[in-house]
Protein backbone atom coordinates (compact mmCIF):
# COMPACT_ATOMS: atom_id res chain seq x y z
CA UNK A 1 0.00 0.00 0.00
CA UNK A 2 2.70 2.55 1.03
CA UNK A 3 4.32 1.76 -2.61
CA UNK A 4 1.36 2.26 -4.50
CA UNK A 5 0.75 5.41 -2.57
CA UNK A 6 4.48 6.35 -3.37
CA UNK A 7 3.45 5.69 -6.69
CA UNK A 8 0.48 8.22 -7.33
CA UNK A 9 2.49 11.17 -5.17
CA UNK A 10 5.32 10.75 -8.03
CA UNK A 11 2.63 10.72 -10.73
CA UNK A 12 0.04 13.57 -9.27
CA UNK A 13 3.31 15.50 -8.21
CA UNK A 14 4.95 15.20 -12.01
CA UNK A 15 2.24 14.33 -14.31
CA UNK A 16 4.89 14.39 -17.32
CA UNK A 17 6.17 11.15 -15.91
CA UNK A 18 2.78 9.25 -15.94
CA UNK A 19 2.66 11.13 -19.28
CA UNK A 20 5.52 9.20 -20.81
CA UNK A 21 4.72 5.91 -18.46
CA UNK A 22 1.40 5.30 -20.75
CA UNK A 23 2.61 6.73 -23.90
CA UNK A 24 5.53 4.04 -23.59
CA UNK A 25 2.78 1.37 -22.31
CA UNK A 26 0.68 2.47 -24.91
CA UNK A 27 3.08 1.95 -27.84
CA UNK A 28 4.48 -1.16 -26.55
CA UNK A 29 1.05 -2.90 -27.27
CA UNK A 30 0.02 -0.73 -30.52
CA UNK A 31 3.36 0.29 -32.16
CA UNK A 32 1.68 2.97 -33.59
CA UNK A 33 3.77 6.06 -31.84
CA UNK A 34 0.91 8.59 -32.97
CA UNK A 35 -2.24 6.71 -31.83
CA UNK A 36 -0.15 6.08 -28.43
CA UNK A 37 0.64 9.61 -28.16
CA UNK A 38 -3.14 10.74 -28.72
CA UNK A 39 -4.00 7.97 -26.15
CA UNK A 40 -1.44 9.03 -23.57
CA UNK A 41 -2.63 12.68 -23.68
CA UNK A 42 -6.20 11.44 -23.03
CA UNK A 43 -5.75 9.04 -20.49
CA UNK A 44 -3.09 11.70 -18.65
CA UNK A 45 -5.64 14.90 -18.73
CA UNK A 46 -7.14 14.41 -15.16
CA UNK A 47 -3.76 13.91 -13.90
CA UNK A 48 -2.50 17.50 -15.25
CA UNK A 49 -6.20 18.81 -13.61
CA UNK A 50 -5.14 17.20 -9.93
CA UNK A 51 -1.79 18.44 -10.44
CA UNK A 52 -3.15 21.80 -11.17
CA UNK A 53 -5.61 21.67 -8.32
CA UNK A 54 -2.87 20.61 -5.90
CA UNK A 55 -0.23 23.06 -7.04
CA UNK A 56 -2.81 25.99 -6.45
CA UNK A 57 -3.42 25.21 -2.63
CA UNK A 58 0.37 24.69 -2.42
CA UNK A 59 1.12 28.12 -3.58
CA UNK A 60 -2.40 30.43 -2.25
CA UNK A 61 -3.19 27.65 0.53
CA UNK A 62 -6.36 27.51 -0.67
CA UNK A 63 -8.55 25.22 -2.66
CA UNK A 64 -10.05 26.89 -5.78
CA UNK A 65 -11.43 22.88 -7.00
CA UNK A 66 -14.33 25.05 -7.67
CA UNK A 67 -12.79 27.12 -9.99
CA UNK A 68 -11.69 24.33 -11.85
CA UNK A 69 -14.72 23.14 -12.44
CA UNK A 70 -16.34 25.76 -13.42
CA UNK A 71 -13.71 26.85 -16.07
CA UNK A 72 -14.27 22.99 -17.42
CA UNK A 73 -17.61 23.56 -17.80
CA UNK A 74 -17.62 27.06 -19.62
CA UNK A 75 -15.37 24.77 -22.00
CA UNK A 76 -17.70 22.86 -22.28
CA UNK A 77 -20.16 24.70 -23.24
CA UNK A 78 -18.02 26.95 -25.41
CA UNK A 79 -17.36 23.53 -27.54
CA UNK A 80 -20.62 22.43 -27.90
CA UNK A 81 -21.92 25.88 -29.15
CA UNK A 82 -19.28 26.72 -31.60
CA UNK A 83 -19.45 22.93 -32.18
CA UNK A 84 -23.53 23.91 -33.04
CA UNK A 85 -22.78 26.99 -34.75
CA UNK A 86 -20.07 25.18 -37.23
CA UNK A 87 -21.64 21.70 -37.71
CA UNK A 88 -25.69 22.57 -37.44
CA UNK A 89 -25.60 19.80 -35.49
CA UNK A 90 -23.82 18.17 -32.06
CA UNK A 91 -22.23 15.22 -32.40
CA UNK A 92 -21.00 14.47 -29.26
CA UNK A 93 -18.46 11.92 -29.73
CA UNK A 94 -16.49 15.11 -31.26
CA UNK A 95 -17.39 17.68 -28.97
CA UNK A 96 -15.92 15.47 -25.86
CA UNK A 97 -12.99 14.40 -27.50
CA UNK A 98 -12.55 18.20 -28.44
CA UNK A 99 -13.29 19.05 -25.15
CA UNK A 100 -11.28 16.80 -23.15
CA UNK A 101 -7.96 17.64 -25.52
CA UNK A 102 -8.16 21.49 -25.32
CA UNK A 103 -8.15 20.81 -21.19
CA UNK A 104 -5.27 18.49 -21.51
CA UNK A 105 -3.68 21.89 -23.21
CA UNK A 106 -5.22 24.21 -20.84
CA UNK A 107 -3.93 22.56 -18.01
CA UNK A 108 -0.86 21.11 -19.51
CA UNK A 109 0.46 24.93 -19.21
CA UNK A 110 -1.78 25.75 -16.27
CA UNK A 111 0.76 23.42 -14.52
CA UNK A 112 3.84 24.62 -16.02
CA UNK A 113 3.15 28.35 -15.25
CA UNK A 114 1.90 27.21 -12.14
CA UNK A 115 5.48 25.22 -11.66
CA UNK A 116 7.51 28.24 -12.84
CA UNK A 117 5.59 30.70 -10.61
CA UNK A 118 5.86 28.28 -7.44
CA UNK A 119 9.86 27.92 -7.99
CA UNK A 120 10.18 31.85 -8.96
CA UNK A 121 8.23 32.76 -5.41
CA UNK A 122 9.57 30.43 -3.40
CA UNK A 123 13.11 31.17 -4.75
CA UNK A 124 12.28 35.02 -4.44
CA UNK A 125 10.64 34.78 -0.72
CA UNK A 126 13.60 32.39 0.49
CA UNK A 127 16.38 34.65 -0.84
CA UNK A 128 14.70 37.98 0.29
CA UNK A 129 13.04 37.58 3.36
CA UNK A 130 15.26 36.36 5.94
Amino acid sequence: MTIFSSILTVVFTLPFIGSILVYLLIKLMTKNTRKSIHKALDYTTILYIISVHFLIVTISGKSLSWLIILLMILIAMMFVVVHWKVKQEIILKKVVKGFWRFNFIIFFLAYISLTLYGLIYRAITFTFVS
